[in-house]
């Protein structure tokens, strides 16, 4: 059993730090800047909740921070209130928060002129993976930090693995996002390409999903995609708009061009526009229909 402290309660970080508690064993110490939240949980898995998280790093073996962006990250690991001044000498920080690669390597630094460890570990599965333990987790840092880190995190991983140095479980977690945005656009595209066809889109899926074209997007959103039902589950559209401005700002620093995401990043823009932020990500086909 590890002492461990999860800083950030969102919809991914409740249900992660729920495992640590229950699936793991762990000895659990939740932050949240909204504290009720932090007491909710507490209540609710028979951990203990923190005022601030100098508090709940202190004594703790691993600190995990799952919130939204940069700025929040370095408001919560450094000052005198951080987690990292309440660490001591040998505690891994593990930061889940979808973040730039510039802020990993930051923590990293930090972490190490004082003596702890540091891991950058965004994670890919959104919501479900997250309440299933089912998330695929990319992961940057010193080996002997991750490896001292990896049995805690396949608590809530069905993959976990460190692709370099720090800043390269960021850097992936760009590529995934790329990745994931260009299936998206080409699935809406292709299904309210099929219902302008009038095509039966069950039978459409039947069939193209046993072959190249099938997808994880495929399988599981196709249907909510063609009857419009974008609310109450999956990853919010300004949730994905954040991720693809970092992973451009990147590419505008190693020189790789990336047109199709630019141009995806504007749709989404216009759905925040339309008041269509908090969808899932899945309503880019929204504003294919007129």
């Amino acid at each position: 059993m590890a002492k461990i402290a999860f800083l950030g309660l969102g919809v991914m970080g409740y249900p992660m730090a729920g495992h640590l508690r229950k699936k793991g064993g762990h000895e659990v110490t939740v932050y949240n800047r909204t504290a009720a939240k932090a007491e909710q949980w507490a209540k609710d898995y028979g951990g203990r909740s923190a005022a601030t998280p100098k508090e709940a790093a202190q004594g703790k073996d691993f600190i995990m921070m799952c919130v939204g962006n940069d700025d929040d990250v370095r408001a919560v690991a450094f000052g005198e209130g951080g987690a990292i001044a309440g660490m001591g000498k040998g505690a891994v920080l593990v930061d889940h928060t979808t973040a730039s690669a510039i802020v990993a390597r930051e923590l990293h630094a930090e972490c190490k002129k004082k003596g702890l460890g540091f891991v950058d570990a965004p994670v890919s599965g959104g919501q479900a993976g997250a309440v299933n333990a089912q998330l695929g987790i990319m992961c940057g840092g010193e080996p002997a930090d991750f490896e001292r880190a990896k049995p805690v995190l396949d608590v809530y991983a069905k993959m976990c693995a460190r692709i370099g140095g720090p800043g390269s479980g960021q850097l992936t977690k760009m590529v995934n996002q790329v990745v994931i945005v260009g299936m998206l656009q080409g699935l809406a595209e292709g299904l309210n390409f099929g219902k302008r066809a009038g095509l039966d889109m069950e039978k459409v899926i039947a069939v193209i999903s046993k072959g190249a074209a099938q997808s994880w997007q495929l399988d599981n959103r196709w249907k909510t995609m063609v009857e419009g039902k974008f609310e109450g589950f999956g990853f919010a559209c300004d949730w994905m708009r954040k991720d693809l401005n970092i992973a451009l700002a990147e590419a505008k620093k190693n020189g790789a061009p990336l047109p199709g995401t630019a141009l995806i990043e504007q749709y989404f823009g216009r759905l925040n526009a339309r008041g269509a932020g908090r969808w899932d990500n899945t309503a880019l086909i929204e504003l294919l229909k007129n």
